[in-house]
């Protein structure tokens, strides 16, 4: 549920979520208004590989396999939930690689996307889509676009920022939350004053690692440095530097949980999301699906009302816009071997009713503005505001890169967390991967 050539970037411009439409469809009857395509002779049974394993979104999705199928008799969609990890890193790039991949499988956009489709087993979406994907999810579909072509159809976007425990910040004394490093600084100082771990981070997982020096990048950078860099794989700037030197200053104040770097981040009660569900830590900087992910972690029934949203401090000196976000968001791609019930399944999943759904689900914001009304989280609200009120929408490093450079700048952000790297070696790394870019 995060994030994968040259930046693809989401474009924030395209949404409004001033212009609400109430939903008065049922989720059969849009079954059956996004089924325009003639049964088939034979049942045709598409294979769904995504990663909602757990709560909500599980049941959305199962739901929606389900109506489907009811609209269309003909075809089974079955719906197959894989890890996160497992499913992006290990279950589609060797389905590409092979010559089985499923008919449906989790879609990041981005430069992951763009390397994807050198494979040469996805779907041209373009004239299947052409009809509604402008209606219904507007301007931010280029993001899972290549080269102008409809790869990828998104499902929801996502905005990163810290996630805390409103009760552990006023036991702690903090009555506002912080606008600059220096009072998130004095913050955590507060919190372990009043023995409470200030910041949960699953680093054993690797990504979540990277919110940091790539938030820290967006405070330091200026937008025209930021851009450049991103489009050209190449953050030889003197800012990006920076961005670890402040990351180093931070890791050195001791903020996080104890045994982070062995710490999952979604996998459990006692991982990163699992610590500040059950309050044994007071925030995490994640995307907005981080409340949907808590709420299965802790016996907690108030949790979702317990927890609210902060964007990521400004950095003194820094020549970034503290208002600019770093995000992207989920979709599906279908698989060449599929048939067009697939793009038919997807336009289903993007309908009102559906994005109403998975806007409840708390895990991400819907690409269809119409359901944003639906996002009841008031913690989630207060990101939406945050989102949409954005100066830019960077997103993720490892999704805007191409494959190996993102993978690369992961690795080496994870190993400078675990302090075998320095500030210049995310960028040598980035660097030394370009060259096969």
């Amino acid at each position: 549920m995060q994030r994968f050539r040259k930046p693809t970037r989401l474009v924030v411009s395209g949404l409004t979520f001033l212009t609400l439409v109430a939903a008065g469809t049922s989720t059969a009857s849009a079954a059956a208004n996004h089924s325009a395509l003639k049964a088939p002779d034979a049942t045709v049974t598409l294979t769904w590989w995504n990663n909602a394993t757990s709560g909500d979104l599980l049941t959305v999705f199962n739901n929606a396999a389900k109506a489907f199928h009811a609209a269309n008799p003909g075809v089974v969609i079955n719906n197959v939930p894989i890890q996160n990890e497992v499913l992006q890193n290990t279950k589609i790039p060797l389905a590409l690689e092979g010559n089985n991949p499923p008919d449906i499988f989790q879609q990041w956009g981005g430069g992951r996307e763009g390397t994807e489709v050198t494979s040469g087993k996805l779907m041209d979406m373009t004239a299947a889509s052409a009809s509604w994907i402008k209606s219904e999810v507007g301007a931010v579909a280029s993001g899972w676009a290549v080269k102008g072509k409809q790869y990828g159809i998104p499902y929801d976007l996502h905005v990163v920022g810290f996630w805390y425990r409103k009760d552990l910040f006023a036991k702690a004394g903090i009555t506002s939350t912080p606008t600059t490093m220096t009072e998130l600084n004095s913050d955590v100082a507060k919190l372990k004053a009043a023995n409470i771990a200030p910041v949960a981070v699953g680093s054993k997982d690797r990504w979540p690692d990277a919110f940091w020096w790539e938030y820290f990048a967006l405070r330091e950078c200026s937008l025209a440095t930021l851009k450049t860099a991103m489009s050209t794989i190449n953050l030889n700037y003197p800012c990006f530097v920076k961005a670890g030197q402040d990351l180093t200053t931070f890791i050195k104040t001791n903020p996080f949980n104890t045994g982070y770097l062995a710490t999952p981040a979604q996998t459990g009660a006692g991982s990163s999301a699992g610590l500040v569900a059950n309050g044994q830590a007071a925030m995490e900087l994640q995307g907005d699906w981080d409340p949907g992910v808590m709420q299965p972690l802790t016996t907690n029934k108030n949790i979702l009302n317990e927890i609210g949203f902060f964007p990521f401090p400004a950095v003194t000196g820094g020549a970034g816009n503290p208002t600019e976000v770093l995000g992207g968001g989920d979709g599906f791609s279908c698989s060449t071997q599929s048939t067009m019930y697939c793009p038919e399944f997807l336009k289903y999943i993007d309908s009102t009713p559906v994005q109403i759904q998975i806007a409840g689900a708390n895990v991400g914001l819907p690409v269809n503005a119409a359901a944003a009304s639906a996002v009841k989280v008031p913690a989630a609200k207060d990101a939406i505001s945050f989102y949409k009120n954005a100066a830019y929408l960077q997103t993720y490093f490892d999704v805007a890169f191409p494959v190996n450079v993102g993978n690369a700048i992961d690795s080496a952000i994870a190993n400078f967390f675990a302090g075998a790297g320095t500030p210049q070696s995310i960028i040598q790394a980035v660097a030394q991967a370009a060259k096969t870019a």
